[in-house]
């Protein structure tokens, strides 16, 4: 009996560990493999120009519209600079130009430095790693590619924006330039033969590889397309799909720029770019716009592609995608074709976000910022905050929460103390020097009239002004934007 009771006995407390053991919270690797993956899709220079934002007439972009209707668009989402180097350093590390120095081109290991900002900053792909996540990057996503082992997996980057032709096919890179400006990638026709010699038709084909592996732990996969970046050079298919003879021009007028600031005119003058002017006495101005039409479809195609295998993949329900651009592009607007500037078609890009958790087909008009997109998707993963961003997490208005109002503005910075507020209704701009613009998006869409010394405006520019940074840091030494003289100059003055 003795032996039968304590079988009996050890019985009961095998049944009673299992059940104690069985009720015990997930393990962390358990409870991370059910943490939403991330699809984050880059695309170089890429203005309003979608079919979902009305940007263009005769733009053609089906995929990027489907991905629009399938989440959340931010119709008003603007850059923190409009360049590449200081606009993705700010996105990758969370923090303003302002804050870091970081005004102008910077090598990707260079953005960590001794700067007292960035020296121990955890990058966006760094901080998903540190969370329990495989991490892997294709192209273009800082400047260059990535700084040396911020992703477990990297597929590095073709470097430049080829493939090129032997020569140039119209624009000579120079323009009127003297020698103390470089030369500038801008060039338009069709070239190559196929998409399978562009770039990043094989950065797709690596996401859609990694899409179609199996993973013990949740990923972040991120991906940087190259086009729309000059040179506007893809197949002609994608010119055969825009007529130059059915295209609508963009809004310009002659004398924009009378009523614009000395340091304004200083930004602006980018004589190696190809001018309004020249476009129409040369008849370039249509073939320009289709290029740019023609670079947009196809990178639209490209994208297509990564999201058409995440649909077939097994991440299709637990994946938070989300795409944006570096900043916007002029065609035309303000006299010439370039960014490089703190005015609306510079700064305005494309922001969305869609898959596990968001709201379908919602399109928000409130302004926000690129740096608001590593706090929304840590947000949106369910991971800490980092205390070190300085955006907003978007998620409250993805999900129709409230917002303060006092945080719907956007602010861009193209050199030390040069800065755009964008709200609403109006976009203000303040120089190093004092100068300003104002204008009234409600009646002046193309900011054609400068208000800022209208009297009864007044109060309007000390509100915005109020919302200008209060910190302007000096040129952090690594970053430097050297084909343009006013930057060289102010940087050497500041510094000194």
């Amino acid at each position: 009996m003795n032996l039968i009771f304590k079988l009996q006995n050890n019985l009961l407390k095998v049944i009673l560990l299992a059940f104690l053991f069985g009720c015990q919270p997930q393990s962390k690797k358990e409870e991370s493999i059910k943490s939403p993956n991330v699809l984050f899709i880059a695309v170089d220079d890429l203005n309003n120009w979608l079919g979902c934002m009305n940007g263009h007439p005769n733009t053609k972009t089906p995929n990027l519209d489907k991905l629009a209707s399938e989440g959340v668009l931010f119709t008003r989402a603007y850059c923190q600079a409009p360049l590449c180097g200081p606009s993705r350093a700010s996105l990758m590390s969370g923090l303003r130009p302002s804050t870091t120095g970081i005004y102008g081109m910077i090598d990707d290991n260079k953005i960590r430095s001794e700067n007292p900002a960035t020296k121990d900053i955890v990058f966006l792909p760094e901080y998903f790693r540190n969370q329990g996540y495989h991490t892997m990057g294709i192209g273009k996503l800082f400047h260059e590619h990535a700084p040396e082992g911020a992703f477990d997996e990297s597929g590095g980057r073709i470097r430049g924006f080829g493939p090129l032709p032997k020569e140039r096919l119209v624009w000579d890179g120079k323009g009127t330039a003297g020698e103390e400006y470089g030369k500038t990638s801008t060039d338009w026709g069709a070239f190559p033969e196929t998409d399978t010699l562009m770039p990043d038709h094989h950065s797709a084909d690596w996401v859609i590889e990694r899409l179609n592996q199996q993973y013990d732990k949740p990923f972040f996969l991120g991906v940087g397309f190259v086009r729309p970046h000059v040179p506007w050079y893809v197949p002609q298919k994608w010119f055969d799909m825009h007529p130059v003879e059915q295209l609508a021009m963009t809004a310009y007028k002659e004398d924009d720029l009378d009523d614009i600031p000395e340091v304004g005119l200083k930004i602006n003058d980018l004589p190696m770019m190809p001018s309004t002017k020249w476009a129409i006495e040369n008849n370039q101005w249509a073939n320009i716009i289709q290029a740019y039409l023609a670079c947009v479809s196809f990178v639209d195609y490209e994208v297509g592609r990564v999201l058409q295998a995440l649909e077939k993949s097994e991440y299709a329900e637990n994946t938070v995608i989300v795409l944006w651009s570096d900043h916007g592009y002029r065609l035309g607007e303000k006299g010439t074709f370039a960014k490089h500037a703190l005015w609306e078609e510079a700064t305005n890009a494309p922001l969305m976000f869609a898959g596990a958790g968001i709201p379908k087909g919602k399109v928000i008009d409130q302004p926000a910022e690129m740096l608001s997109v590593y706090p929304t998707l840590l947000e949106l993963c369910g991971l800490p905050k980092y205390e070190r961003n300085e955006g907003i997490s978007l998620v409250s208005l993805i999900k129709n929460s409230s917002i303060d109002r006092n945080d719907l503005n956007a602010i861009t910075t193209y050199g030390m103390n040069n800065h755009a507020v964008r709200t609403e209704q109006f976009r203000y701009i303040r120089y190093e020097d004092g100068g300003e613009e104002l204008y009234d998006h409600f009646r002046d869409p193309s900011e054609w009239y400068n208000l800022a010394k209208v009297d009864s405006l007044r109060a309007t520019k000390s509100q915005l002004k109020r919302l200008l940074p209060n910190i302007n840091e000096k040129w952090d030494e690594n970053s430097a934007y050297n084909y343009q003289p006013y930057f060289v100059e102010q940087k050497q003055r500041t510094s000194n």
